[in-house]
């Protein structure tokens, strides 16, 4: 007798256990968090005071006489201020250009590995920037009274001629002299720090390529270097409008703040011109702001916090690239602001 199963024995069902039933067992829900909003009185307080302050001031400067608001209105787009405002742009803007081209030069000389052009643009940049622009505009205002007669030959030795000067340049000529050559030297170091962002691996590569000192720069590393020279240049443009108020120590006073001076000093009342140039000068530096917006914008495509991780300065350059772009812009904000 056999007990395997194909002997015809009865087969024996082995009892399941009851498989546990879902929905006797208790589901633990999680409890809905319940969100209160963080509450700032004080935020909310400093707030209310600020906005009651500034009404206040509003409406008090609306009523005081001091103001003389009708006057305001009256000079505002009177002819001499209207020409004196396009005088202003146009020391703005000569001045901006002459001082950039001289900035870029003054920047390539510091890096230049010939020893004499780089102390020469050294010693530029100690003086100009080392002493007060205004200063530097009485020097120039006075530079005829300097410099009255051309002298030709050999120092201590021999003279073969004296030539007299007996041009006298323009006070404007003068004014934007002045301007460019101060702004120049600070110019020349946002120049620099915009070059010294380039990855030296670039310089290298065109190196390589038989590239010379020259082309290098003009070819590579002056374009690339333009993302992070543009936008400080455009503060520079907004101050150097504003410097120009200082042509006063030329003296030229047929700028904006010049020539409202000597509207106020013939009506005795100088508060509402100083208003008139005030309101002027903000026209023009929300308008340079505005263009200043779109620069920045423009050449930060690619590069900033929307840029992609690739890299992380694993060897490829990107990531020491990115580093040296940071340390330049410090070293702009640190130089740009000092006049």
């Amino acid at each position: 007798m056999s007990d395997s199963p194909e002997s015809g024995a009865p087969e024996t069902s082995i009892p399941k256990p009851p498989e546990p039933s879902t929905a006797s067992v208790p589901t633990e829900r999680a409890e809905a968090i319940k969100a209160v909003k963080l509450r700032h009185p004080w935020r909310i307080a400093i707030a209310v005071i600020l906005i009651v302050l500034f009404v206040l001031f509003v409406l008090d400067a609306a009523s005081r006489k001091a103001f003389d608001w009708p006057d305001v209105g009256k000079y505002l787009f009177d002819q001499r201020v209207s020409q004196a405002a396009l005088v202003t742009l146009e020391l703005t803007v000569y001045s901006m250009i002459i001082g950039i081209v001289l900035g870029l030069i003054l920047a390539v000389m510091r890096l230049s590995p010939n020893p004499v052009l780089k102390a020469v643009a050294w010693l530029y940049l100690w003086v100009f920037r080392g002493t007060p622009v205004y200063v530097q505009l009485v020097f120039w205002g006075l530079i005829t009274l300097i410099y009255n007669t051309v002298v030709i030959g050999i120092p201590f030795v021999h003279t073969w001629a004296v030539i007299p000067i007996t041009w006298v340049p323009p006070l404007f000529f003068i004014s934007v002299v002045g301007l460019s050559l101060n702004e120049a030297a600070y110019m020349a170091e946002i120049v620099r720090a915009g070059l010294l962002s380039v990855d030296p691996g670039q310089e290298e590569a065109a190196k390589a390529l038989g590239m010379s000192w020259w082309q290098t720069m003009r070819r590579v590393v002056i374009p690339q270097s333009m993302r992070v020279i543009i936008p400080p240049t455009g503060n520079e443009v907004i101050s150097m409008l504003k410097t120009t108020t200082l042509v006063a120590a030329v003296p030229f006073t047929l700028d904006l703040f010049g020539r409202t001076s000597d509207i106020a000093a013939v009506t005795f009342r100088p508060i509402p011109l100083l208003i008139v140039a005030s309101l002027w000068y903000l026209f023009f530096t929300s308008i340079l702001m505005v263009g200043q917006y779109f620069l920045e914008r423009r050449f930060s495509r690619g590069v900033g916090r929307g840029r992609p991780a690739v890299g992380g300065g694993d060897g490829d350059g990107d990531g020491g690239a990115q580093g040296a772009r940071d340390v330049a812009t410090a070293a702009v904000a640190g130089t740009g602001g000092v006049h």
